[in-house]
């Protein structure tokens, strides 16, 4: 009869303490996909030189060297590239034990993660998210909004949406709406440089404010539309949509935004030059994420938040900014969806100061 070691042995099992941590799993998967430290070391908010030392324990734990530093990046050893696949593989069954684990607590508890742009994060989803919340009080929301899209198949978040359409074949993804953009410009910008009145008018006598992040476009249609370097002609240029909302609502430039922002309470004046664009928003999620009924409750309550016939301004058809309330056909105030961003007007307070002319006051 053999002893314990030597079934271990026989079996192939690992020596004990060996077995790969996740933690450097990941890190590993995290390097060799993107193919540079430096590169992940800003996907991960970590530091290279932290990631390297992570991947040398992992290294040194099975003695094998996974990949090579070189001027442009990383090279996977043969080793390297087996291990890979059996990184992916273990990453698959860990997404599989937290839809296990899931199954075992009440089916509305528990943490979901959504991903979104800054814009619809900060100013449309957000504010109903309130209201989600308290449907299912059980529910922890973590709200990334950013302008990079969230890899739903390295777990980064359990939905996302989006104004890309996802390229991994593997991803569930359903278009879910459109934004429609055209440029706006605020009345303290007209009483300065005057109402702008065609592309070419812009293009020879006024100023925009330029938003240049992923999935905007921002570059792409500046070059197909503008004509003229930037130095000169563009007042600001803005990596988030609030910062972006901002400087044209005080007046910097004209600036291409939504149709529903002037619902949010600045007196924007919505441009008809004939340069607007459309953006399709993508809902996107691994395809076992249904299965967890908490965020399977998440990728309906998003699919309705922006259902085009209800919000016309995520319809497929343009609605002008001036004929959304028309278009906006519940009995709720168009205003009451943005109660939060509008500026409330406040009655002047009257104060009797007392007369100091006769001195009899003072």
């Amino acid at each position: 009869m053999h002893s314990p070691e030597r079934r271990g042995a026989h079996n192939g099992a690992h020596v004990p303490g060996r077995m790969a941590n996740w933690d450097l799993v990941r890190i590993f998967l995290e390097v060799a996909r993107i193919g540079s430290f430096r590169a992940a070391a800003e996907q991960l908010n970590m530091s290279a030189n932290f990631l390297s030392k992570r991947i040398s324990l992992l290294e040194g734990a099975y003695k094998t060297t996974l990949m090579t530093r070189h001027v442009d990046g990383i090279r996977l050893t043969p080793e390297g590239r087996q291990v890979l696949e059996s990184a992916k593989l273990m990453e698959e069954a860990s997404f599989g034990l937290d839809r296990a684990l899931s199954q075992t607590t009440p089916a509305l508890s528990g943490e979901v993660r959504l991903a979104v742009t800054e814009g619809l994060g900060t100013f449309w989803l957000a504010p109903r998210l309130v209201e989600f919340q308290r449907v299912y009080p059980g529910l922890l929301v973590d709200l990334k909004c950013e302008m990079r899209s969230a890899d739903v198949l390295r777990l980064e978040a359990d939905v996302a949406v989006q104004l890309e359409n996802p390229d991994q074949p593997d991803l569930k993804r359903i278009k879910i709406g459109r934004l429609h953009i055209m440029p706006f410009v605020s009345p303290s910008y007209v009483d300065i440089y005057g109402m702008p009145k065609n592309a070419d008018d812009i293009r020879q006598n006024h100023r925009i404010v330029l938003q240049d992040a992923d999935q905007t476009r921002g570059k792409e249609i500046y070059d197909k539309y503008a004509g003229r370097e930037q130095v000169g002609f563009v007042a600001m240029r803005n990596n988030v949509s609030t910062a972006h909302l901002w400087s044209i609502a005080k007046g910097a430039g004209i600036g291409w935004l939504p149709t529903y922002v002037p619902a949010l309470g600045d007196p924007l004046i919505p441009l008809d030059i004939g340069v607007k664009f459309e953006l399709d928003i993508w809902l996107a999620y691994h395809p076992d994420a249904k299965k967890i009924p908490r965020v399977k409750q998440l990728i309906e309550w998003t699919i309705q938040s922006f259902d085009g016939h209800k919000y016309p301004w995520f319809s497929d058809e343009f609605v002008h900014p001036k004929d959304l309330q028309k278009a906006y056909k519940d009995a709720e105030p168009l205003v009451n969806l943005f109660a939060g961003f509008k500026k409330v007007s406040r009655p002047k307070i009257v104060r009797n100061f007392p007369n100091r002319t006769n001195g009899t006051n003072r």
